[in-house]
Protein backbone atom coordinates (compact mmCIF):
# COMPACT_ATOMS: atom_id res chain seq x y z
CA UNK A 1 0.00 0.00 0.00
CA UNK A 2 1.29 3.09 -1.02
CA UNK A 3 1.80 5.98 1.83
CA UNK A 4 1.50 9.31 1.37
CA UNK A 5 3.85 11.67 2.75
CA UNK A 6 1.79 13.97 5.83
CA UNK A 7 0.07 17.17 4.84
CA UNK A 8 0.96 18.60 8.09
CA UNK A 9 4.66 17.81 7.44
CA UNK A 10 4.77 19.92 4.49
CA UNK A 11 6.95 22.99 4.88
CA UNK A 12 6.28 25.90 3.19
CA UNK A 13 3.62 27.17 0.64
CA UNK A 14 1.10 28.06 3.02
CA UNK A 15 -1.15 29.46 0.01
CA UNK A 16 -1.14 26.11 -2.09
CA UNK A 17 -1.89 24.17 1.60
CA UNK A 18 -4.85 27.11 2.30
CA UNK A 19 -6.44 26.37 -1.37
CA UNK A 20 -6.80 22.79 -0.81
CA UNK A 21 -8.01 23.17 2.34
CA UNK A 22 -10.69 25.97 0.84
CA UNK A 23 -11.73 23.05 -1.43
CA UNK A 24 -11.84 20.14 0.79
CA UNK A 25 -14.06 22.76 2.85
CA UNK A 26 -16.35 23.77 0.41
CA UNK A 27 -16.24 21.36 -3.16
CA UNK A 28 -18.28 24.03 -4.68
CA UNK A 29 -15.62 26.01 -5.28
CA UNK A 30 -14.70 24.50 -8.57
CA UNK A 31 -11.19 22.96 -7.68
CA UNK A 32 -7.35 24.49 -7.59
CA UNK A 33 -5.21 24.81 -9.80
CA UNK A 34 -0.81 24.27 -8.69
CA UNK A 35 1.23 26.29 -11.11
CA UNK A 36 5.18 26.32 -10.52
CA UNK A 37 8.54 25.07 -10.81
CA UNK A 38 9.43 21.12 -10.81
CA UNK A 39 10.43 19.63 -7.72
CA UNK A 40 8.40 22.17 -5.02
CA UNK A 41 5.67 19.98 -3.64
CA UNK A 42 2.64 20.17 -5.74
CA UNK A 43 2.16 16.44 -6.21
CA UNK A 44 3.31 15.47 -2.78
CA UNK A 45 0.60 18.40 -1.29
CA UNK A 46 -2.09 16.77 -3.76
CA UNK A 47 -2.12 13.60 -2.60
CA UNK A 48 -1.19 14.46 1.15
CA UNK A 49 -4.86 16.25 0.97
CA UNK A 50 -6.60 12.85 0.47
CA UNK A 51 -5.12 11.52 4.21
CA UNK A 52 -7.15 14.57 5.72
CA UNK A 53 -10.81 14.50 4.19
CA UNK A 54 -13.32 13.33 6.50
CA UNK A 55 -15.14 9.88 5.41
CA UNK A 56 -18.69 10.47 3.39
CA UNK A 57 -21.46 7.58 3.67
CA UNK A 58 -21.95 5.86 -0.12
CA UNK A 59 -24.26 2.99 -1.30
CA UNK A 60 -22.67 -0.42 -0.70
CA UNK A 61 -22.78 -2.12 -3.73
CA UNK A 62 -22.60 0.97 -5.58
CA UNK A 63 -19.61 1.26 -8.11
CA UNK A 64 -20.03 5.32 -8.44
CA UNK A 65 -20.11 6.36 -4.65
CA UNK A 66 -23.80 6.92 -4.53
CA UNK A 67 -25.20 9.23 -1.69
CA UNK A 68 -27.39 6.66 0.50
CA UNK A 69 -29.74 9.65 1.34
CA UNK A 70 -29.60 11.01 -2.25
CA UNK A 71 -29.60 8.07 -4.57
CA UNK A 72 -28.94 9.33 -8.34
CA UNK A 73 -32.34 8.18 -10.28
CA UNK A 74 -29.93 8.00 -12.96
CA UNK A 75 -26.76 5.39 -11.75
CA UNK A 76 -26.73 2.00 -13.53
CA UNK A 77 -25.70 0.50 -10.21
CA UNK A 78 -28.27 1.72 -7.52
CA UNK A 79 -31.57 1.68 -10.08
CA UNK A 80 -30.67 -1.67 -11.89
CA UNK A 81 -33.28 -4.25 -11.42
CA UNK A 82 -31.06 -6.94 -10.68
CA UNK A 83 -29.06 -5.46 -8.07
CA UNK A 84 -29.44 -5.28 -4.61
CA UNK A 85 -28.52 -2.00 -2.97
CA UNK A 86 -25.67 -3.03 -0.05
CA UNK A 87 -25.88 -1.25 3.20
CA UNK A 88 -24.69 2.26 3.70
CA UNK A 89 -21.13 2.22 4.36
CA UNK A 90 -18.46 4.85 4.98
CA UNK A 91 -15.33 5.40 2.89
CA UNK A 92 -12.65 7.73 2.55
CA UNK A 93 -13.31 10.81 0.03
CA UNK A 94 -11.85 9.05 -3.05
CA UNK A 95 -8.70 10.93 -4.83
CA UNK A 96 -8.14 9.84 -8.10
CA UNK A 97 -5.48 10.63 -10.39
CA UNK A 98 -5.56 10.89 -13.96
CA UNK A 99 -3.09 9.92 -16.10
CA UNK A 100 -1.62 11.80 -19.12
CA UNK A 101 -1.37 9.18 -21.23
CA UNK A 102 -5.00 7.48 -20.17
CA UNK A 103 -7.32 6.77 -22.79
CA UNK A 104 -11.03 8.48 -23.31
CA UNK A 105 -12.26 4.82 -22.35
CA UNK A 106 -10.03 4.75 -19.51
CA UNK A 107 -11.81 8.07 -18.29
CA UNK A 108 -15.30 7.87 -19.25
CA UNK A 109 -15.61 3.94 -18.69
CA UNK A 110 -16.26 1.00 -21.69
CA UNK A 111 -17.70 -2.03 -22.32
CA UNK A 112 -16.14 -5.00 -19.96
CA UNK A 113 -14.39 -7.00 -22.63
CA UNK A 114 -13.98 -9.87 -20.59
CA UNK A 115 -17.44 -10.55 -19.89
CA UNK A 116 -18.52 -9.89 -23.17
CA UNK A 117 -16.55 -12.36 -24.52
CA UNK A 118 -16.80 -14.89 -22.06
CA UNK A 119 -20.49 -14.55 -21.36
CA UNK A 120 -21.92 -12.95 -24.04
CA UNK A 121 -23.38 -9.77 -22.10
CA UNK A 122 -22.89 -5.91 -22.28
CA UNK A 123 -21.81 -4.64 -19.26
CA UNK A 124 -20.80 -0.65 -18.36
CA UNK A 125 -16.84 -0.98 -16.82
CA UNK A 126 -16.96 2.35 -15.12
CA UNK A 127 -13.97 4.55 -15.61
CA UNK A 128 -12.18 7.45 -14.01
CA UNK A 129 -14.80 9.80 -13.46
CA UNK A 130 -16.98 7.28 -12.22
CA UNK A 131 -14.31 6.94 -9.18
CA UNK A 132 -13.65 10.44 -8.58
CA UNK A 133 -17.28 11.32 -8.51
CA UNK A 134 -17.87 12.79 -4.70
CA UNK A 135 -14.22 13.38 -4.81
CA UNK A 136 -11.30 14.76 -6.16
CA UNK A 137 -9.61 14.53 -9.78
CA UNK A 138 -5.94 14.89 -9.64
CA UNK A 139 -3.90 15.65 -13.22
CA UNK A 140 -0.30 16.42 -13.14
CA UNK A 141 1.11 18.02 -15.76
CA UNK A 142 -2.58 19.48 -16.87
CA UNK A 143 -1.08 21.80 -19.29
CA UNK A 144 -0.10 18.99 -21.23
CA UNK A 145 -3.35 16.76 -21.44
CA UNK A 146 -4.30 16.39 -24.71
CA UNK A 147 -7.12 18.33 -26.11
CA UNK A 148 -10.13 15.87 -26.87
CA UNK A 149 -9.49 15.03 -22.87
CA UNK A 150 -9.73 18.62 -22.07
CA UNK A 151 -13.03 18.76 -24.17
CA UNK A 152 -14.41 15.62 -22.49
CA UNK A 153 -13.55 17.47 -18.74
CA UNK A 154 -15.39 20.18 -19.79
CA UNK A 155 -18.37 18.62 -20.50
CA UNK A 156 -18.47 16.73 -17.78
CA UNK A 157 -17.26 19.35 -14.93
CA UNK A 158 -19.83 21.76 -16.94
CA UNK A 159 -23.26 19.10 -16.19
CA UNK A 160 -21.95 17.18 -13.93
CA UNK A 161 -22.57 13.73 -15.27
CA UNK A 162 -20.97 11.79 -17.77
CA UNK A 163 -22.59 10.24 -20.53
CA UNK A 164 -21.42 7.81 -22.41
CA UNK A 165 -22.90 6.37 -25.97
CA UNK A 166 -20.72 3.27 -27.59
CA UNK A 167 -21.10 -0.13 -28.34
CA UNK A 168 -24.56 -0.93 -27.87
CA UNK A 169 -24.50 0.93 -24.33
CA UNK A 170 -26.21 4.25 -23.02
CA UNK A 171 -25.16 4.73 -19.84
CA UNK A 172 -25.42 7.96 -17.85
CA UNK A 173 -23.97 8.35 -14.06
CA UNK A 174 -23.25 11.45 -12.08
CA UNK A 175 -19.29 12.65 -11.72
CA UNK A 176 -19.20 15.60 -9.64
CA UNK A 177 -15.33 16.08 -8.54
CA UNK A 178 -13.16 18.93 -7.45
CA UNK A 179 -10.98 19.11 -10.56
CA UNK A 180 -7.50 19.39 -9.13
CA UNK A 181 -4.63 20.30 -11.71
CA UNK A 182 -0.12 21.18 -11.35
CA UNK A 183 1.84 21.72 -13.90
CA UNK A 184 5.32 24.04 -15.04
CA UNK A 185 3.97 27.03 -16.96
CA UNK A 186 7.38 26.97 -18.85
CA UNK A 187 6.18 23.45 -20.28
CA UNK A 188 3.08 25.26 -22.01
CA UNK A 189 0.09 27.56 -21.15
CA UNK A 190 -3.47 25.87 -19.96
CA UNK A 191 -6.16 26.49 -22.57
CA UNK A 192 -8.17 29.24 -21.52
CA UNK A 193 -11.81 27.24 -21.41
CA UNK A 194 -9.80 24.76 -18.34
CA UNK A 195 -8.21 27.85 -16.70
CA UNK A 196 -11.61 29.46 -16.01
CA UNK A 197 -13.19 26.05 -14.60
CA UNK A 198 -10.95 26.25 -11.68
CA UNK A 199 -12.04 27.68 -8.77
CA UNK A 200 -8.52 28.53 -6.93
CA UNK A 201 -5.03 29.15 -8.96
CA UNK A 202 -1.95 29.03 -6.89
CA UNK A 203 1.74 29.62 -7.62
CA UNK A 204 4.49 27.92 -6.14
CA UNK A 205 8.13 28.56 -5.83
CA UNK A 206 11.85 27.22 -4.75
CA UNK A 207 12.24 28.08 -1.48
CA UNK A 208 15.03 30.75 -1.23
CA UNK A 209 15.87 30.46 2.52
CA UNK A 210 18.45 28.04 3.57
CA UNK A 211 17.24 27.37 6.80
CA UNK A 212 13.51 26.32 5.05
CA UNK A 213 15.25 24.10 2.47
CA UNK A 214 17.21 22.49 4.87
CA UNK A 215 13.93 21.45 7.25
CA UNK A 216 12.57 20.39 3.39
CA UNK A 217 15.46 18.07 3.28
CA UNK A 218 15.23 16.44 6.53
CA UNK A 219 11.99 15.76 6.39
CA UNK A 220 11.73 14.36 3.45
CA UNK A 221 14.97 11.95 4.20
CA UNK A 222 13.13 10.90 7.58
CA UNK A 223 10.19 10.39 5.11
CA UNK A 224 12.39 8.30 2.53
CA UNK A 225 13.94 6.09 5.19
CA UNK A 226 10.70 4.87 7.03
CA UNK A 227 7.55 6.19 5.58
CA UNK A 228 5.10 4.51 8.50
CA UNK A 229 7.02 6.07 11.44
CA UNK A 230 7.57 9.61 10.03
CA UNK A 231 3.35 9.40 8.86
CA UNK A 232 2.70 8.21 12.69
CA UNK A 233 4.97 11.31 13.74
CA UNK A 234 2.78 13.70 11.97
CA UNK A 235 -0.62 11.88 12.77
CA UNK A 236 -1.52 14.34 15.74
CA UNK A 237 -1.40 17.03 13.52
CA UNK A 238 -3.09 15.59 10.46
CA UNK A 239 -5.96 14.52 13.07
CA UNK A 240 -6.12 18.25 13.97
CA UNK A 241 -5.81 19.62 10.58
CA UNK A 242 -9.02 17.11 9.37
CA UNK A 243 -10.86 18.21 13.05
CA UNK A 244 -10.60 21.63 11.87
CA UNK A 245 -11.79 20.88 7.93
CA UNK A 246 -14.95 18.94 9.26
CA UNK A 247 -15.83 21.67 11.27
CA UNK A 248 -15.47 24.13 8.93
CA UNK A 249 -17.94 22.52 6.33
CA UNK A 250 -20.20 22.27 9.26
CA UNK A 251 -20.35 26.26 10.07
CA UNK A 252 -19.78 26.94 5.69
CA UNK A 253 -23.82 27.88 5.85
CA UNK A 254 -23.70 30.22 8.95
CA UNK A 255 -21.15 32.41 7.99
CA UNK A 256 -22.56 35.80 7.09
CA UNK A 257 -21.57 38.06 4.48
CA UNK A 258 -22.63 41.78 4.79
CA UNK A 259 -23.56 44.50 1.92
CA UNK A 260 -20.25 46.19 2.87
CA UNK A 261 -18.34 42.99 2.06
CA UNK A 262 -20.28 42.22 -1.38
CA UNK A 263 -19.59 46.13 -2.59
CA UNK A 264 -15.81 45.47 -2.10
CA UNK A 265 -15.71 42.17 -3.80
CA UNK A 266 -17.29 43.68 -6.85
CA UNK A 267 -15.39 47.07 -6.74
CA UNK A 268 -12.06 44.76 -6.99
CA UNK A 269 -13.71 42.33 -9.75
CA UNK A 270 -14.09 46.10 -11.45
CA UNK A 271 -10.96 47.30 -10.56
CA UNK A 272 -8.86 44.11 -12.33
CA UNK A 273 -11.50 44.27 -14.95
CA UNK A 274 -12.19 40.09 -14.59
CA UNK A 275 -14.75 38.44 -17.50
CA UNK A 276 -18.13 38.03 -15.92
CA UNK A 277 -19.04 36.96 -12.81
CA UNK A 278 -17.33 34.15 -11.76
CA UNK A 279 -14.78 36.05 -10.28
CA UNK A 280 -17.34 37.54 -7.81
CA UNK A 281 -19.07 34.06 -6.74
CA UNK A 282 -15.84 32.34 -6.39
CA UNK A 283 -14.78 35.42 -4.15
CA UNK A 284 -17.93 34.74 -1.83
CA UNK A 285 -17.11 31.42 -1.42
CA UNK A 286 -13.34 31.38 -0.35
CA UNK A 287 -13.92 34.46 1.53
CA UNK A 288 -16.53 32.06 3.57
CA UNK A 289 -14.61 29.14 3.36
CA UNK A 290 -11.82 31.37 4.85
CA UNK A 291 -13.96 32.63 7.46
CA UNK A 292 -15.05 29.01 8.36
CA UNK A 293 -11.75 27.81 8.87
CA UNK A 294 -10.41 30.47 11.10
CA UNK A 295 -13.62 29.54 13.20
CA UNK A 296 -14.94 32.86 12.62
CA UNK A 297 -18.71 33.54 11.75
CA UNK A 298 -18.65 36.68 9.76
CA UNK A 299 -16.30 37.48 6.39
CA UNK A 300 -14.29 40.60 7.29
CA UNK A 301 -11.81 42.68 4.96
CA UNK A 302 -8.67 40.22 6.12
CA UNK A 303 -10.20 37.16 5.16
CA UNK A 304 -11.12 39.44 1.36
CA UNK A 305 -7.43 40.15 1.34
CA UNK A 306 -6.27 36.47 1.39
CA UNK A 307 -9.40 35.30 -0.99
CA UNK A 308 -8.52 37.57 -3.59
CA UNK A 309 -5.47 35.92 -4.93
CA UNK A 310 -6.25 32.67 -4.81
CA UNK A 311 -9.40 33.53 -6.45
CA UNK A 312 -8.79 36.10 -9.03
CA UNK A 313 -5.19 35.91 -10.02
CA UNK A 314 -5.93 33.42 -12.90
CA UNK A 315 -9.02 35.43 -14.41
CA UNK A 316 -7.53 38.57 -15.30
CA UNK A 317 -6.33 39.54 -19.27
CA UNK A 318 -2.98 40.23 -19.91
CA UNK A 319 -2.24 44.17 -19.77
CA UNK A 320 0.45 45.29 -22.47
CA UNK A 321 0.87 48.58 -20.28
CA UNK A 322 1.37 46.85 -17.51
CA UNK A 323 4.57 44.27 -17.11
CA UNK A 324 3.67 43.12 -13.78
CA UNK A 325 2.74 39.54 -12.74
CA UNK A 326 -1.17 38.82 -12.00
CA UNK A 327 -0.56 38.49 -8.63
CA UNK A 328 0.97 41.49 -8.22
CA UNK A 329 -2.01 43.60 -9.78
CA UNK A 330 -4.56 41.36 -7.48
CA UNK A 331 -2.54 42.93 -4.54
CA UNK A 332 -2.06 46.27 -5.38
CA UNK A 333 -6.08 46.67 -6.16
CA UNK A 334 -6.75 44.75 -3.11
CA UNK A 335 -4.60 47.51 -0.92
CA UNK A 336 -6.43 49.89 -2.86
CA UNK A 337 -9.80 48.89 -1.99
CA UNK A 338 -9.95 46.81 1.14
CA UNK A 339 -6.85 49.40 2.74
Amino acid sequence: MRVSYPFSAIVGQDEMKLALMIAACDPGIGGVLVFGDRGTGKSTGVRALASLLPTMNVVGNCRYNCDPENVSPTCPDCNAPDREPGKAKKVSVPVVDLPLGATEDRVVGALDIERALAHGEKVFEPGLLAQANRGFLYIDEVNLLEDHLVDLLLDVAASGENIVEREGLSIRHNARFVLVGSGNPEEGELRPQLLDRFGLSVDVSTPKEPKQRIEIMRRRDEFDRDPSAFVQAWKRKDGALRGKITKAQNALGAVELSDEMLEMISALCIALGTDGLRGELTMIRTARAIAALAGASDVTKKHLYTAAPVALRHRLRRDPLDDAGSAIRVERAAQEILG
